[in-house]
């Protein structure tokens, strides 16, 4: 069975065909990077016509790279969120009307649980029941999967996300963005114990998470302690070292946590913040320490992209679950998942 993926959440318009929900045909993604750059962060509205100038020649580079046609696909899954609306929406529109012109059975796909799907298209992909820790621009969550299409939610951020403080930090210090790869770099020349930034709710028993606080006590050290010349790119350095730290402190503690409660023995780490070194590098560490087997999947596929959707998507259909052609975006997380995942 060959599933076309279409992904549109925010910035990166994709579109990937994957067979069987494991074999990856094709991953075509386009990146809006350098339209957002100038403003330091994502314009929802440049990002939406930007989808729309783009995703038919997306769609189009995936089915060639596939070396198949729309006559060859069994099915379309779509993100309908969570995300930027109006993103979604021509995603959604493009998914329809593919699915309606060539009479293909259509699935609307959640935005979080694509990015751990991804994990299923590497070669050790994790046993069920895992933890998952899913970190991105827009989202920090803790889950217990149980299958494919079966997920409690164990923590969520209460404000900022991670992959957001990122972003919010770095554009404050005018480092550009994306601000999680630029601080991602310079933060590997830096000390990241040069600066005691705060580690918020680590000491009660909760899963959720907090960033805000974390973003303000960088903007309280600068206002104290100015970067200036002499030093100013290690002084640069050394903060964004330190800021990182303590965001990459708080995601692996509170992702141990959850799998010394859940047991499983496996945790997934998932999300564009996946791709971070230091995370990847930090989790790997405890994860072995405490006996448990990390499951990260490769670059390409932490950033936002198709390849998950289509392979959530198949999941979907062989259990005969159909989509109705009033499918709609929605852009955040219910506070329940929907009754399929309870």
């Amino acid at each position: 069975m060959l599933i076309l993926g279409i992904e549109t959440s925010c910035d990166e318009t994709a579109a990937a065909v994957v067979e069987a929900g494991k074999t990856v045909h094709s991953n075509v993604v386009s990146s809006q990077d350098e339209v957002h750059a100038r403003y330091g962060g994502v314009v929802p509205e440049l990002a939406s016509r930007v989808h729309i100038r783009m995703i038919p020649a997306v769609i189009d580079q995936a089915l060639q790279k596939a070396h198949v046609t729309l006559a060859d696909i069994h099915g379309v899954a779509v993100t309908q969120g969570p995300g930027l609306v109006g993103s979604l929406l021509v995603g959604l529109g493009a998914a329809k009307s593919l699915a309606m012109a060539f009479e293909l059975p259509l699935v609307g796909v959640n935005h979080l649980e694509a990015h751990v799907a991804a994990n299923f298209l590497e070669q050790d992909p994790p046993p069920f029941p895992f933890s998952a820790l899913v970190v991105s621009g827009g989202h920090t969550n803790l889950f217990y999967v149980s299958d494919h299409l079966t997920y409690r939610t164990l923590g969520q951020t209460r404000d900022d996300a991670a992959g957001e403080a990122f972003d919010k930090v770095a554009k404050f210090l005018g480092l550009g963005y994306p601000g999680g790869v630029v601080i991602d770099r310079m933060a590997k020349t830096g000390d990241p114990v040069s600066v005691a930034f705060p580690r918020a709710m680590m000491d009660d028993d909760s899963l959720d998470f907090s960033f805000s606080g974390l973003k303000t006590a960088v903007i309280t050290h600068l206002k104290k302690h100015p970067l200036e010349d002499p030093g100013l790119e290690q002084k640069q350095a050394d903060l964004v070292a330190a800021f990182q730290e303590a965001v990459v402190d708080v995601l692996v503690s509170k992702a141990l946590r959850a799998e010394a409660r859940n047991r499983t023995g496996h945790l997934v780490l998932a999300g564009g913040v996946a791709a971070n070194s230091r995370l990847r590098a930090q989790l790997a560490r405890a994860a072995s320490s405490a006996g448990i087997t990390l499951h990260v999947p490769r670059l390409a596929y932490c950033t936002d992209n198709a390849v998950g959707v289509a392979s959530l998507g198949y999941h979907q259909l062989r259990l005969g679950r159909r989509a109705s052609w009033d499918l709609d975006a929605y852009s955040r997380l219910p506070h329940r998942l929907p009754p399929r995942h309870r």
